[in-house]
C-alpha cells in the first residue's frame, strides 16, 4: 500500500492549473502581438524559424518539473512489513533559555556558553537517545523534533542565542508545553524533558503545565544557570549593561524555588549548574533509571521512500526545459 507521508503538501498541485493558464495566456499575447505588428506574411517571414509548439513543450516541461517537485515534497512511500524491534534509549527534549539575561556572566565565560557546553556533553552521553530541541525566551520555538541526529542537533546550539528568539523574556510554560507535544501521547514512559534557564521570570502557569505532563508520563528535569546573588546583563549596542527605564543597572538573578517546584511536581530532578561534569553524570543517572523501566520491544511499520525519484524527474524535466529551444530544429 502507499501513501504520501506530508499530504498537506499535495495542496500545491493546485497551483499547476495557474501555471499552465499563465503559459497559454502567454501563448495567446504573443500570437495577438504578433498581428499588430503588420503584414502577416512579412511577419511570419521574420519568425519563421519560432515555434509555437516548442513553446508550449517548454511549458509543459516546466509544470511536470513543479507537479514532480510537489510529490517529492510530500513523499511517496510504500508500506512494509510489521517488525518487532528492541526500543533503546530515552526520548529528551532539551528546552534551552536564550532570553538576554542568558548572556550573565555570574557564570564564565556566560550563562548562555555554559548551557551550550552542557548540552554538547549531554548529547555525547546518550548516543541511541532521541534528542529534540526548543529554544525559548519570550517565545518558544521547535528547533529540533526528537531525532538520533545529534550532528544536526549540535548545530541548531552553535546558532542558538537571543538574536534566534525575536521576543525577550522566559516563559516557561510555553516551553514546557511545545517541549510535551514532541512526544508519543500514546506512551506513558521513555519521555524526559531538560529545562536548562535562569528562571528568571516567575511564569504561574508552569507549575500547571508541569503537573499535567506528569500525568502523561514526562518527567523534568531542571538545570538552573546563574547565581542567587545575580549579575548584570550585558548589552552588546551599547557596550554597557542593561538598564532599566530609570536608568538603573538590571540585575538577573537565577530563581532556584520556581526551578524546584517544577521539577518535583514532575518526580524530577533540580540542579544548579555549577559542575558540568556533575550536573550530566546526574541527569544520565536519571535517564538510565527510566529507560530500565522500559518495555523491551515495540512494533514497528518500516516505509520505503520513493521521494529521490521524483526530485530527480524535476532536474531532469528542468534541464530540458532550459536547454530546450523555442526556434524550429534546422534539418540539414
Amino acid at each position: 500500500m502507499f501513501r504520501f507521508q506530508h499530504t498537506e503538501y499535495l495542496i500545491g498541485l493546485a497551483s499547476l492549473l495557474l501555471v499552465g493558464g499563465l503559459f497559454y495566456w502567454l501563448l495567446r499575447w504573443k500570437r495577438k502581438t504578433l498581428q499588430k505588428i503588420g503584414d502577416e506574411k512579412l511577419v511570419k517571414e521574420l519568425i519563421k524559424e519560432y515555434s509555437p509548439l516548442h513553446f508550449l513543450l517548454k511549458g509543459l516541461a516546466l509544470t511536470l518539473a513543479l507537479a514532480a517537485l510537489i510529490l517529492g515534497a510530500a513523499n511517496l512511500q510504500r508500506q512494509g512489513a510489521m517488525e518487532d524491534v528492541s526500543r533503546k534509549g530515552v526520548d529528551v527534549v532539551i528546552a534551552m533559555d536564550v532570553s538576554r539575561s542568558m548572556l550573565a556572566e555570574d557564570i564564565q565565560p556566560n550563562r548562555l556558553e555554559r548551557a551550550r557546553q552542557l548540552v554538547y556533553k549531554l548529547m555525547d552521553r546518550l548516543p541511541e537517545d532521541r534528542i529534540g530541541l526548543v529554544l525559548f525566551a519570550g517565545r518558544a520555538y521547535m528547533q529540533m523534533p526528537l531525532s538520533t541526529d545529534h550532528a544536526a542537533a549540535r548545530m541548531y546550539l552553535q546558532q542558538a542565542g537571543p538574536d534566534a528568539v525575536p521576543t525577550q523574556g522566559t516563559v516557561l510554560a510555553e516551553a514546557l508545553r511545545l517541549s510535551n507535544t514532541a512526544f508519543n501521547s500514546k506512551e506513558r514512559k521513555y519521555k524526559s524533558i531538560v529545562l536548562i534557564t535562569d528562571g528568571e521570570d516567575h511564569d504561574e502557569q508552569a507549575l500547571t503545565m508541569a503537573k499535567q505532563m506528569a500525568g502523561n508520563g514526562v518527567i523534568l528535569h531542571t538545570i538552573g544557570i546563574g547565581s542567587p546573588e545575580g549579575s548584570p546583563i550585558p548589552d552588546p549596542l551599547t557596550n554597557d549593561f542593561k538598564k532599566d527605564e530609570n536608568g538603573n543597572t538590571i540585575i538577573s538573578r537565577l530563581n532556584e524555588t520556581e526551578l524546584q517546584q517544577l521539577a518535583e511536581a514532575t518526580h524530577g530532578t533540580y540542579t544548579q549548574l555549577t559542575d558540568i561534569d556533575a550536573a550530566v553524570s546526574g541527569i544520565e543517572k536519571q535517564l538510565s533509571a527510566i529507560e530500565a523501566s522500559a518495555p523491551d520491544d515495540n512494533a514497528f511499520r518500516d516505509y520505503k521512500n520513493y521521494f529521490q525519484w521524483f526530485i530527480g524527474l524535476a532536474l531532469v524535466l528542468l534541464l530540458a526545459e532550459f536547454f530546450f529551444p523555442e526556434r524550429k530544429w534546422q534539418i540539414a
